[in-house]
């Protein structure tokens, strides 16, 4: 038999800064990056409208295909597109986002936020959707993104998912804490030090993160902060949250001014933060995109709610069972995405609670099941569509 041995869960001490350093501390090579158009503070920069010319023969598209990935996963982890989308359609989606944030305000809508207090920022959740209904024209001529397309398809392969999320950080936002995005950057650290090496190594091969730039950017707004290479140190969904990485990160990070139309590509492990909005008039608006691999679902179809009402009564009997957890980890939904962000924002945490930890809850404070049947029936209207 191999002698596996070697092989140990993570654990948060064993997070090593001077192992951080070691991976982070690099330049990029230019030779690696040959249709690249200049570097920046370790960022790969490409010139949009030059590229595009690039891209009308196959070989030009899987070349630079090829060179985005190895930026993304071995590089720096990042690329910053210059002139990505062309301003006008740009300005016609700036405008649609902003009505709906004014008819946010307007019902008195706070939206939650992962890392800002609302009032700080405004926050459009599902804008994808809510553009395509409201604005069906502006979202084709917006989604026609060759760029985006070419991103998406390069990191995650075919019949990725797109969604959006609209970001304003009003002037005198404060900056976000440094952090890692979707999925294991979404967890507690207990739950991700539960997770074996390798669910730490796929994570950010299942999505990708994107900004668009509505606007100008320049430093003084706070566009988001970078830590180039950080996505190489395989402990960072355990070390983003330790006091000695975050001063590493505040000592060492990367910024970049952008204008209306830039985009910045980026894998989901790189340590990123939203900048501060030192500005007295600059609402820095930001389309955030989170696009997902098609790989990430079950094979069947399960109707978990009505398996949970017709199981909780057994697991009333059985209250204090040490093997319940198992009960419900094989019945229960255990994640709590996708959901709808209006109505289940994750306020208090980076998640809202899973149906699972609803169960669990249930049988700690004595639910009956007609109380848990309609727990569980308003916690799926807050995530319908």
């Amino acid at each position: 038999m191999a002698d596996r041995s070697d092989i140990r869960w993570f654990s948060d001490d064993a997070c090593k800064l001077d192992e951080f350093r070691a991976l982070v501390e690099q330049t990029p090579d230019p030779r690696d990056y040959p249709h690249a158009d200049g570097f920046a503070q370790k960022g790969i920069v490409y010139d949009c409208p030059r590229l595009r010319g690039v891209l009308e023969t196959a070989a030009g598209r899987e070349g630079v295909a090829r060179e985005w990935v190895s930026a993304l996963s071995d590089g720096p982890g990042l690329i910053l597109l210059r002139g990505a989308f062309h301003g006008p359609v740009v300005d016609r989606a700036t405008e649609s986002f902003f009505a709906m944030i004014a008819e946010q305000r307007a019902r008195g809508a706070a939206s939650g936020d992962h890392f800002a207090k609302p009032g700080e920022n405004d926050r459009v959740w599902n804008a994808l959707e809510k553009l395509a209904v409201s604005a069906p024209e502006v979202f084709a001529d917006y989604y026609a993104n060759d760029m985006l397309a070419l991103v998406s398809l390069a990191w995650l392969g075919p019949n990725y998912q797109v969604t959006s999320q609209v970001n304003v950080v009003n002037p005198g936002g404060q900056a976000q804490l440094p952090h890692r995005d979707y999925h294991l950057g979404f967890q507690s650290d207990d739950f991700t030090a539960r997770c074996p090496p390798h669910v730490h190594r796929l994570s950010p091969v299942l999505t990708l993160q994107g900004a668009v730039a509505h606007g100008p950017m320049p430093l003084e707004s706070g566009p988001t902060l970078y830590l180039p290479y950080s996505q190489r140190y395989e402990l960072g969904y355990l070390a983003w949250r330790r006091p000695e990485f975050r001063a590493y990160f505040d000592e060492h990070k990367a910024q970049w001014p952008l204008e209306k139309g830039d985009a910045v590509f980026f894998n989901p492990a790189l340590f990123h933060a939203a900048g501060h909005n030192r500005t007295a008039d600059t609402r820095r608006m930001a389309n955030l995109l989170q696009i997902s691999s098609a790989f990430g679902r079950a094979m069947e179809s399960v109707n978990r709610e009505r398996m949970v009402n017709a199981l909780y009564p057994v697991l009333l009997q059985r209250k204090g069972d040490g093997a319940l957890p198992n009960v419900i980890a094989a019945a229960a939904e255990g994640y709590p995405f996708p959901t709808n962000l209006d109505r289940d924002p994750p306020i208090g945490g980076l998640a809202p609670a899973s149906q699972a930890e609803l169960v669990s809850r249930a049988l700690e404070d004595g639910w009956t099941p007609a109380r848990l049947r309609s727990e569980l029936e308003a916690a799926r209207e807050r995530t319908e569509p």
